[in-house]
């Protein structure tokens, strides 16, 4: 698929606009201004689609018009490159509704939409009295992303409260999967890379309002501690190997620290890459490609990216 022109989507927008019952739609869209890194080219086409039917039909409109369509949740865990993306992203931060559908005496059942908030929930779950996701403080992004990554930490994963998913294929067919259905592995989904979900039910047991919050706020407060939560980042850039800690064996590597451009690896967990002012992915990628060498080169493990790397090179 080539590159969209400014012309060709400009043409588009009172197309798209025709296919939104709700939101918005920009064009040659900067990406940093959607992503907790803050780095990125600029989108061809930015949509916000307000309500399911928008998102149905606009993804129904992409389809036939064979425009790449790339969701967007909170923006988290992913680096998108210098020369943007093609096509279209569709952002789901509309999508934002918690709904409790049933109350099934220790247990409560919620339906969250995928763009979602992760730390509304976590919040939501706190106020209520609500257990199953206190070690989820603190992860940022949003239910859908959430899932798609099985998010966890502090023996806490997405996996054990989640029941059933609302998706959305690649024809704009709606579809449940329950949760047993789904491939669930270390920060991991079966979820095929076509599919969007919508929305998440989830099952989560009732506490103490007291218990809850005080769980929450201790695994937060462990975490504001160990990571970077107040600098711009993507979270862990290189998954855990089996029975190690990337983090420990970056430190260990002495990459605590280094910087290439404006990227630099956190001297506060050594997992974390933190955007130190007007950084670039091509600057992201160098660093991550010298902090595996010196990995491999100190302990002989060879470090696999959790980070997610997406869009077009300045050069495409």
């Amino acid at each position: 698929m080539e590159r969209l022109t400014k012309l060709e989507t400009r043409g588009m927008k009172e197309i798209f606009l025709e296919n939104l019952t709700e939101g918005e739609v920009k064009f040659v869209e900067p990406m940093k201004d959607h992503t907790s890194l803050r780095i990125g080219g600029p989108a061809d086409i930015f949509v916000v689609p307000g309500d399911v039917p928008s998102l149905v039909n606009i993804r129904t409109y992409f389809k036939k018009k064979n425009v790449r369509f790339f969701p967007l949740g909170g923006g988290t865990n992913i680096l998108v490159m210098d020369g943007g993306i093609d096509g279209a992203v569709v952002s789901f931060k509309s999508l934002k509704r918690i709904v409790s559908i049933r109350d099934d005496n220790e247990d409560v059942y919620l339906f969250v939409e995928a763009g979602t908030s992760l730390q509304k929930v976590v919040n939501f779950s706190k106020e209520s009295g609500y257990s199953g996701v206190e070690g989820l403080a603190g992860i940022p992004g949003t239910i859908g992303g959430a899932v798609c990554g099985n998010a966890g930490a502090f023996g806490y994963e997405m996996k054990d409260v989640l029941v059933s998913v609302e998706i959305m294929d690649g024809e704009g067919k709606i579809d449940k999967i329950e949760a047993e259905e789904i491939n669930f592995d270390y920060r991991i989904s079966g979820i095929p890379p076509d599919v969007s979900i919508l929305r998440a039910e989830m099952k989560l047991r009732k506490g103490k309002k007291e218990d809850v919050a005080a769980m929450t706020d201790g695994f937060l407060k462990t975490k504001f501690e160990k990571q970077p939560l107040r600098e711009p980042s993507a979270g862990c850039v290189f998954k855990n190997p089996e029975g190690l800690s990337a983090g420990k064996l970056i430190e260990e590597a002495g990459c605590k620290g280094l910087r290439i451009g404006d990227v630099e690896v956190s001297h506060i967990h050594a997992n974390f890459f933190v955007n130190k002012g007007n950084a670039k992915a091509s600057d992201f990628i160098g660093l991550m490609e010298v902090v595996a060498r010196m990995v491999k080169a100190m302990s002989g493990v060879i470090l696999v990216p959790e980070i997610r790397i997406v869009g077009r090179s300045v050069d495409n």
